[in-house]
Order: structure tokens, then sequence, then C-alpha cells
């Protein structure tokens, strides 16, 4: 048995903004990838995901019976692949910021739900909220709060414009071009982040006026600019606006920075050979990049590896 692969995803723009309604942008990234399977053998890996999954199908048990018009699934179907050790075997790292349980929800989704909505209808903006919520329920089992934007991203797998939280969209994004000197790279900070104690964090600094403030007037000002110029094109206003966004977050956000890149991060800030900022909620995994030279980001940062998500 070996089902569909899920992608992971990329949240381009939009991290933490989204929750305050800022404007966002999430494209599938294609290099890693899960899928459910069987095995005759497995792996302690494999049998670690098969206990996760049980859990997981205890929880959609008690979703089903607690808000039965969202969503229904074949849980005995379910129940008894997993009994016959089905697993989710997936080369998306976990804890880094790309959507590891975002594709392992839009797989139980996809096998399991009944009535579902899929990717050849006509995804209207009332299916796509839809999906989303479902996604949200599904996901908060590993997050405790979740946008429900990773699992949607996975399941269709084409890029999605958040305008606000009630209002997404499929949307085109300008076409890559190998060549191109400017690109979007991430850089592994070689730390597990946990979603759960960043997003508690930002809560908790929400509660005070001057971060609310602060919010508002710069971090989703910069955040919708930055989509507004990447989806027209307009590449200059882009690498403005990140380098403006890439400050505020080096200012707010350091608790989601791991302590040993504040310094790396003001450098890019300084010569302009790159602007950083959070991948997720941050606190380890990846690191977004931006530079308008990836060469001089390369030898800038030559003592780390950069993975080139997209170029330009």
């Amino acid at each position: 048995m070996k089902g569909p692969l899920f992608y992971s995803k990329i949240l381009l723009f939009g991290e933490y903004g989204i929750i305050r309604d800022s404007k966002g942008l999430s494209i599938p990234y294609n290099f890693y990838n899960g899928a459910l399977k069987k095995e005759e053998k497995p792996s302690a890996e494999a049998i670690a995901s098969n206990a996760s999954l049980k859990r997981f199908a205890d929880y959609l048990g008690k979703l089903e019976n607690e808000q039965a018009n969202l969503v229904s699934f074949d849980l005995k179907s379910l129940k008894n692949d997993i009994d016959t050790g089905m697993y989710f075997d997936s080369s998306i790292p976990q804890g880094y910021g790309v959507g590891s349980s975002g594709a392992l929800v839009a797989a139980i989704y996809d096998k399991y739900a009944q009535n579902k909505i899929t990717v050849l209808e006509n995804l209207t903006r009332d299916k796509l909220l839809q999906l989303k919520n479902i996604f949200a329920q599904m996901e908060s089992f590993f997050h405790g709060k979740s946008s429900g934007l990773d699992p949607l991203n996975s399941y269709l797998s084409i890029p999605i414009l958040i305008n606000s939280k009630d209002h997404i969209e499929a949307t085109g994004i300008p076409t890559q071009s190998f060549d191109g000197k400017a690109a979007v790279f991430l850089l592994d900070s070689g730390i597990i982040g946990e979603t759960a104690p960043m997003i508690n964090i930002f809560m908790e600094n929400l509660k005070d006026k001057g971060f609310r403030a602060m919010l508002k007037n710069q971090f989703v000002k910069y955040t919708d600019a930055c989509v507004e110029n990447f989806l027209g094109g307009d590449m200059k206003s882009l690498f403005t606006n990140t380098k403006k966004l890439s400050r505020v977050v080096l200012s707010h956000f350091k608790p989601m920075i791991p302590e040993q890149f504040h310094e790396i991060w003001q450098k890019g800030i300084e010569t302009n050979d790159y602007y950083l900022k959070l991948c997720g909620s941050g606190g380890g995994g990846y690191i977004l990049g931006f530079t308008e030279d990836l060469e001089r980001a390369k030898a800038s940062l030559k003592d780390y590896k950069l993975e080139v998500v997209y170029q330009f």
C-alpha cells in the first residue's frame, strides 16, 4: 500500500500576521513530501508514526461526534488500516516550519473523509473556507491552534493567497527564472522548533497595547505590501519592504529567532546581502531568506547551507 504524495509548504509571507488579519501567501514546496504506507517490516520511525496515527484517529472520532456538521470519516477503515500497520512516511522535517503535520492531515482527509471536497471541483471561496476550517480543526490535534492553511496548501498543491481570515483564494505566482539572480532560500537553524510555545509567546504579547500597535502599523503593513509586490512582480519594492519587515521582526520577535542568528539577521539588514524572516512560527527550524543576488548571499552566509526555494 502506498498513498498519493502530499507536499510540504512554505508560507512566504504572513506568519503571525494572519492571526491578526494580515495578507499571507503560501506556496507548495515539492522538495519534501509524505504518503500513507504499510510495510512488511516496519522501522522504528514507522512504529512511532503508527502509534501517533492511533491517537489522531481517536481525536478525529471525538471531532466527528462534537461537530457532526463539519466533517465525517470512514473511521472503521482508518482504524483497521492503523491496526494493520499503516504509518505516514515523510521526508518533511518536523518542527521546521514547512508543514509536516499539514501534509499528514491532508493525506488522512484525502483517503478517509466522507463527502470530501476534491481538488477537481470548482473551488469556490466558500469551499476553500470550508476546507480550511475542517483542516484547522483536524490539525489543532498537533498544535493546539491551527489556521488550517498548511494542510490546505498540501491538499490542493497550489499557491494560496490569504486576503483575510474569511477571504482566501487560489492564486498564480510569477514564473520562476532558474538563471535569475534574486532568490528566496531556506537557512537551516539546526534546531527543532516547537509551534505551540511560540504561539503562546505571541498571544501573551498581544495583551500589550504597544505590541498590538506595532503589529498593525508596521508588521501587517509591510507584510501586506510584500505580498502585493511579490504577486505584482514589483521586485524593487519587494526588497525594500522585506528589509523593513526583517528589521521589525528582529526588534519585536526576538524570542522566535534562535539566539545565534540575531547577529546574522542584523548583518543582512546592514549589508543588504540578504534579508531574513521567520519561516512558520520560528523558534528553530528553517529561517526564510530573500536576496537580490544569490551568489552574494551564499558568499556572505558561507558557513551555512542555503536551500533555494524560488529564483526570479
